[in-house]
């Protein structure tokens, strides 16, 4: 296969969530929380993985040069950066703002956009093959969609304010956009992550992972949490002026039009004064990589685990996607709930690294099994959080109460993600390991992904609600929606939940998470981990090329 390939046995095109880059981001001493392969290198350095693993490293460790590839190092930041800052966007603070104008079925028709970050591997095999050589295989890539992304920025900049003032015949419009968005940021991050291997010396390669850490981290931050709060006029009045004001000081439209006048500026550095070397590869092909994800399919344990990966994460998927909203809804502030993600980053870092060392041993899906009983018991802490949410003020005491939930919750959410990741690792076919890891890792984060949209159509189909006055005609009329608020409002009355389909759907979520946890996964889980990993292996492997720029 092409550069790339060798690079996702430490940052494949995995997919990942990039909510969970910042909620995993403790594998930046390892591995990337983007790219959970990184562990094929990493677990193997932290004797996670047993030395007769097919995944155990037993090349001499090197000494890393950082000044060598300082340069290299900090284009790679800036790049990954870039692609985080849209992403932190479109998965965390637009959701977010149009919450409060908008049902929970037109925000899952948005969450549409966040689905091409979780398929990147069904055209990473077209990005790796198809380049102009007299450009540079990866420039090919990614200064078009700079500048694509760019252009996107500047022209959205200046209407999308507008269109969140009034989101309700915008949200399809909205929605292609931002899938437009995450489309062309998921493809650039499979061409930075094959830029990686030749813009880093061999010494100097274990600084990938820590570069899409780092920048990805970071983007996504300032676009969710730091956005949200220099957004916020409660937040900018306590904290940032002297004389109240009745905005934000950082308007959305403000914040994109910034970022693309950085994407032109990095785009025109690139092709004024970086050149890309050619690496002389020759390339395993496109077909052939297709062929091989699709015989990996076909292993006979491989369908089964594939299953358990695709609905494991249906118990909790409610909880971890309408939680948050709903305690917007009933007053909590935007952000102060960014805050909470924050504060939560420390914790997993220290948390990631004892869970590396638990999920080490014969069976490293045990940890998974526990965390898998433990997210399903916080779906419905996180439930009685939301119920009991006060009315007007929000205590301290109401606030640390979800600190610790949040938190919590995301230390089991890692304790899946490092304990899959490093059985993902050990199964992994060493010939292939490059496709081998990232089909796992696509489908893996699918599983957190297609739910998604179908669980915010139904709180929203499931939700009664009926305002307390009457209309004209003396009928009496849903407020749903956001039509049936604002009429509800005009009318002088007050919107009455009769029935929150949040409590009806994530308790069902959580029963059926559970019946399948108990009748599906617990038997093949036990079964799967006992088979030897040779049953895991094609019989006949195309290696993959492995090549050396100069």
């Amino acid at each position: 296969m092409s550069n790339a390939s060798q690079l996702r046995k430490r940052q494949p095109h995995d997919a990942t969530d990039p909510r969970d880059t910042v909620a995993n981001a403790h594998l930046n001493l390892h591995a990337s929380p983007s790219n959970a392969d990184n562990l094929v290198d990493a677990v193997s350095q932290s004797d996670v993985v047993d030395d007769k693993s097919p995944a155990a490293n037993d090349e001499p460790k090197t000494e890393t040069n950082f000044r060598k590839d300082w340069l290299n190092i900090v284009l790679l930041i800036v790049l990954y950066l870039l692609q985080g800052v849209p992403l932190g966007l479109a998965l965390g603070s637009i959701p977010f703002l149009l919450k409060a104008k908008l049902s929970y079925a037109q925000i899952a028709v948005f969450s549409l956009a966040s689905y091409p970050y979780s398929l990147k591997l069904f055209w990473s095999p077209i990005v790796d093959s198809l380049y102009f050589k007299s450009f540079g295989r990866r420039k090919t890539w990614i200064v078009p969609i700079q500048l694509i992304i760019g252009s996107l920025f500047l022209w959205l900049g200046q209407r999308v304010d507008h269109y969140l003032d009034d989101p309700v015949p915008h949200i399809t419009g909205l929605t292609w956009l931002f899938f437009i968005i995450v489309l062309l940021s998921a493809t650039q991050d499979i061409a930075v992550d094959g830029w990686a291997l030749t813009l880093l010396s061999k010494e100097n390669m274990s600084y990938a992972s820590s570069c899409q850490t780092i920048g990805l981290t970071t983007g996504y931050f300032l676009s969710f949490t730091v956005f949200l709060a220099l957004n916020s006029v409660e937040f900018c009045n306590a904290y940032l002026r002297s004389v109240p004001g009745d905005q934000g000081i950082l308007s959305l439209g403000g914040y994109m039009q910034f970022w693309a006048s950085l994407y032109f500026v990095v785009t025109l550095w690139l092709v004024l004064f970086k050149t890309e070397k050619p690496d002389g590869e020759n390339d395993y092909g496109i077909v052939q990589t297709y062929r091989t994800i699709w015989d990996i399919i076909r292993l006979p344990h491989m369908r089964t685990l594939i299953i358990i990966m695709l609905c494991a994460k249906l118990g909790f998927i409610t909880n971890e996607s309408v939680s948050g909203l709903k305690l917007l809804e009933k007053g909590f502030h935007k952000e102060d709930l960014a805050l909470t993600v924050l504060v939560d980053f420390p914790f997993q870092i220290i948390f990631g690294y004892y869970t590396a060392k638990w999920s080490s041993g014969n069976n490293p899906l045990r940890p998974w099994i526990y965390a898998f009983v433990g997210r399903l018991l916080f779906s419905l802490v996180g439930m009685a959080v939301v119920l009991y949410c006060p009315v007007g003020s929000i205590s301290a005491t109401y606030f640390v109460m979800v600190m610790a939930t949040t938190v919590l919750s995301s230390f089991m959410s890692n304790v899946q993600f490092v304990s899959i990741s490093v059985f993902m690792t050990s199964i992994a076919d060493p010939a292939i390991g490059g496709t081998y890891m990232t089909l796992l890792n696509t489908i893996s984060n699918f599983g957190g992904t297609w739910p998604k949209y179908f669980i915010l159509e139904a709180v929203d189909y499931f939700t009664q609600s009926a305002c307390s006055v009457r209309d004209k005609s003396g009928t009496e009329f849903s407020c749903t929606d956001e039509a049936g608020k604002q009429q509800c409002s005009a009318l002088q009355g007050q919107c009455v939940i009769l029935q929150d389909g949040y409590y009806l759907v994530n308790t069902a979520c959580v029963v059926l998470g559970g019946i399948i946890f108990v009748a599906y996964i617990m038997p093949n889980i036990y079964r799967l981990v006992r088979m030897p990993t040779r049953e895991w292996h094609l019989q006949e492997s195309p290696a993959e090329p492995v090549t050396k720029e100069d």
